[in-house]
């Protein structure tokens, strides 16, 4: 096979056009100037300087050096209900657990510190007589009886938050009926 296109530059030192470019459309030697987004006046000669049409590039001056921050403004217009019951239930439950635990710690710290056993004999005997030993604050506040009378208060705490919070959505939903929600401007965090 015979090469029939004769001698060519090697690659690396090949000025001609490139695959799609037109032989006539050559960049001149000096930095390359992207075209303006407005036109600019033309020069005083009405002709063209280095192939281009309009003003000089000037630098930007006064240039940011840090980047600029979104903002967006939203409008909660509208809470879901259903959501928002489903969301306060977990968080009342959590909340549940969390006073029981707090509870028995609470009342395990005081037995090891010995509050019970000391408050007790002291209303024991102010509240004694010969007949009978007094009021028995230990037995009263025993911990399974603590645990019991904490469960109760855990499990109203939760029927009444989650109804609470239901009741704050409906009544949310009608007031930005009127006056159109609340406001929230949202920043990107860099």
């Amino acid at each position: 096979m015979t090469d029939t296109r004769g001698q060519q530059p090697p690659y690396e030192t090949y000025n001609g056009p490139l695959p799609g470019e037109r032989a006539g459309a050559q960049q001149p030697g000096g930095p390359y100037h992207p075209p303006q987004a407005y036109g600019a006046a033309a020069p005083a000669g009405g002709g063209t300087v280095g192939g281009q049409t309009g003003a000089v590039r000037r630098p930007r001056t006064g240039a940011r050096t840090t980047p600029r921050t979104r903002k967006a403004r939203l409008r909660v217009a509208k809470a879901d209900p259903w959501s928002v019951m489903k969301v306060s239930f977990l968080l009342s439950i959590a909340l549940g657990i969390c006073t029981i635990v707090a509870a028995a710690v609470l009342w395990m710290v005081m037995d090891a510190m010995g509050v019970f056993s000391t408050v007790g004999g002291t209303i024991s005997e102010a509240t004694g007589s010969n007949e009978s030993n007094g009021f028995d604050l230990q037995s009263f506040l025993s911990l399974p009886r603590v645990l019991m009378f904490t469960s109760v208060i855990a499990v109203i705490d939760v029927v009444l938050m989650t109804a609470l919070a239901t009741l704050g959505a409906f009544i949310y939903n009608l007031s930005a009926g009127f006056v159109g929600g609340v406001e929230l401007t949202l920043a990107e965090d860099e």
